[in-house]
């Protein structure tokens, strides 16, 4: 019979890092999820262990709770652990690929509420519990900055194409944009001032479109 060995073993450690990632996002998705709905101080590695369906060795294994937390930011902020390049995302083909500034400052008002829906109770989670813990109020830090350089990043390309306002400061366009579109400013517009999602979206498409972007082209008139 034919040695089987060397052909199994690539099988197997391909499933075995299939199904160790596929723990990991249980285990990342269910700090974001407890971490958002209870507070980080108050979640348990027993907690994030049930609401991830695997054993507390295994939570503590991708732990400390800090470090969950980092992950979960990243995880909600854009889908996938790590520093990403926004403009390698779906998100960000699609942004390159809008007709002009009218599109695409619509194309951001329903991105921002797609990206902030899910992610604000987090965001308000750390922010709070960052306040009394240094720790956590460096990775907080460092998440806004990451946030920042990734605006900074797109933004170059938007002003490679023209798309950005010429008559302000780029720095100012970046941090406008940072305010804007921040979480904070979707919790005040929608879950303290009760305003529906897709106004939220409205909003953030036209103060973008109006104090960030340059004016759409008009068409010249036909020539008769």
């Amino acid at each position: 019979m034919p040695d089987m060995t060397e052909s199994t073993r690539p099988y197997r450690s391909e499933l075995r890092q299939r199904q160790a990632a596929e723990t990991r996002r249980r285990v990342v998705e269910a700090a974001a999820e407890l971490f958002s709905r209870q507070g980080y101080q108050a979640t348990t590695f027993a907690q994030l262990a049930t609401e991830a369906g695997v054993s507390v060795e295994t939570v503590q294994r991708h732990g400390p709770k800090s470090a969950l937390l980092q992950a979960a930011l990243e995880l909600v902020s854009f889908g996938v652990e790590g520093e990403t390049d926004l403009l390698a995302t779906d998100l960000g083909k699609a942004m390159l690929q809008v007709s002009g500034t009218a599109e695409l400052a619509t194309l951001i008002g329903d991105a921002m509420l797609a990206i902030n829906a899910p992610s604000a109770g987090l965001w308000v989670a750390v922010a709070s519990a960052a306040q009394g813990d240094e720790e956590l109020r460096g990775y907080y830090a460092a998440n806004l900055a990451l946030l920042r350089r990734q605006v900074e990043h797109v933004f170059h390309v938007f002003a490679e194409r023209g798309w950005l306002r010429a008559d302000v400061p780029f720095d100012d366009l970046v941090e406008a944009f940072c305010v804007i579109t921040s979480v904070e400013a979707y919790v005040r517009f929608v879950r303290l001032d009760g305003k529906p999602g897709d106004a939220y979206a409205a909003f953030v498409a036209r103060t973008v479109g109006e104090t960030i972007l340059s004016p759409p082209r008009r068409s010249s008139p036909a020539s008769g």
